[in-house]
């Protein structure tokens, strides 16, 4: 787990478990394994995920994307991740609203009060949905503030560490300001670039 900056990261094979964490038959699990991966691997933000319709699924160039409406109405479209398309695919044929390109991509799989489904999923109920799968794997409590932006964080440091051009990721988060990517940027502080491991006395 990485404590610096504002928000937590999730390490590799703490964000692997999350993603599998879901159960993969039910309607539910289908649905928050494909959120979850939508938010692993892009990055993008709980009010962005609650915004996608359907039809935001976009081939540009041949190549799947997402097509995001972040802050102040500013569109930006990030390439669709293969897991992410694949889980997304699992989804749609369950929940079985993949026509329907004007209506809401993630849905709410009961509605007690309203009892229409035809709707985005609240902001709050993809709070809930992380608080329960990261307490289910028991990464909960190991780190404050880890909740939905953990996310967005872990995908932003993730992509960096492997070699992500930061401009490139200041475009991919929709951030005004590359000084709010540099927070994410966790590189110069790995112990194992530390000049101590470059002494030798021979």
């Amino acid at each position: 787990m990485n404590r610096d900056g504002v928000t937590p990261a999730l390490g590799d094979d703490q964000a692997l478990r999350l993603l599998e964490a879901p159960p993969a038959e039910t309607l539910k699990g289908k649905r928050d394994r494909a959120m979850l991966a939508v938010l692993l691997y892009h990055g993008i933000r709980r009010e962005e995920v609650c915004k996608l319709k359907v039809g935001d699924i976009q081939s540009r160039q041949g190549v799947w994307h997402l097509r995001i409406e972040g802050k102040r109405e500013k569109i930006r479209y990030i390439p669709l991740a293969i897991a992410a398309q694949r889980l997304l695919t699992a989804y749609l044929a369950e929940a079985k609203h993949g026509e329907e390109t004007d209506g809401p991509l993630f849905r709410p799989v009961k509605n007690n009060v309203g009892k229409t489904l035809a709707k985005p999923l609240h902001k709050a109920s993809v709070w809930d949905m992380i608080r329960l799968y990261t307490k289910q794997i028991g990464i909960a409590g190991t780190a404050p503030r880890l909740g939905v932006h953990a996310m967005r964080a872990t995908a932003a440091t993730n992509a960096l560490e492997h070699g992500a051009d930061i401009a490139k990721v200041q475009e991919w988060l929709g951030h005004a300001d590359i000084s709010t990517t540099r927070l994410y940027d966790k590189r110069g502080s790995r112990p194992e670039d530390s000049p101590t491991f470059k002494v030798r006395y021979e």
